[in-house]
């Protein structure tokens, strides 16, 4: 992988982590695109997995803080029913993760088409945040906590947006635009970090044996991170307006085209 084709592939993962167009999708299709192996780079799509981890606490850093901080005053407080709330929300990813990964990759697959029908689907989930409306909006409960976390778990997918998912899960069920976004985000550091954990005690995270060069990872990584940080603030602002209409076209637009690629 040439540090150009890194820059690249780090840029798709940093913006599409957090703008609701599939990350794990666009990644498919860009290897498609520069005519790269996607089996044999598992250490750098868990190096710019930990750059949008990384970028989530960068921009996050006060409400994290702020959620630990009231954590070990030991206390059954708001941040702490916060936190509580999302540990309930990563059980269905939890499960999925240790018991059924492998069995949705083989039966599902990686493939443009898989990308490409999920794309549609998640261009429908946008599409009815737009057209279904909720007078009354209410802060994450533990019956919503646990519903976006279901849609998280669905959304392993490859296509299947996990922040355009779980960001429209969240609107739908009426939840307040100013959490909705944050509670997505935050959601989704322990189980990134656990998987990159797994990865690097299972050695799929050495870096020496990936055969990727060191200023390729490097590229990558800060691509990642920087694009992240842009993505992650800016998405939390068009969250409050809740126009995700556009996104919805996006995704629909490059559904239709890798299926028709696919075609050919």
């Amino acid at each position: 992988m040439e540090w150009f084709q890194a820059l690249i592939l780090g840029l798709i993962q940093g913006l599409t982590e957090f703008l609701p167009v599939s990350s794990s999708g666009h990644l498919i299709l860009g290897k498609e695109i520069l005519g790269i192996e996607i089996e044999e780079n598992v250490a750098f799509e868990t190096l710019v997995h930990c750059a949008t981890v990384l970028s989530t606490i960068t921009i996050l850093w006060k409400d994290i803080w702020q959620l630990f901080k009231n954590l070990f005053k030991f206390e059954w407080n708001v941040e702490t029913q916060y936190i509580a709330k999302i540990c309930i929300s990563m059980i269905p990813i939890f499960i999925v993760g240790v018991f059924f990964k492998d069995t949705v990759k083989n039966l599902f697959g990686e493939g443009v088409v898989l990308v490409g029908t999920m794309l549609l689907v998640t261009a429908t989930l946008l599409s009815l945040t737009y057209f279904v409306k909720f007078k009354q909006q209410k802060p994450v409960g533990w019956w919503s906590a646990l519903i976006i976390g279901l849609s998280q778990a669905i959304a392993v997918l490859p296509g299947l947006s996990r922040s355009g998912t779980t960001i429209a899960t969240g609107l739908l069920l009426g939840v307040k635009k100013e959490e909705v976004a944050k509670f997505s985000f935050l959601m989704v550091l322990i189980p990134i970090l656990g998987e990159t954990l797994l990865a690097a005690v299972g050695g799929d995270f050495s870096m020496s044996n990936s055969g990727i060069p060191f200023s390729s990872l490097v590229c990558g990584f800060l691509a990642a991170y920087i694009s992240g940080c842009l993505a992650c603030k800016g998405m939390i602002e068009i969250v409050k307006r809740a126009n995700l209409l556009w996104f919805a076209g996006y995704c629909a637009i490059v559904g239709v085209i890798a299926l028709i690629c696919s075609l050919c």
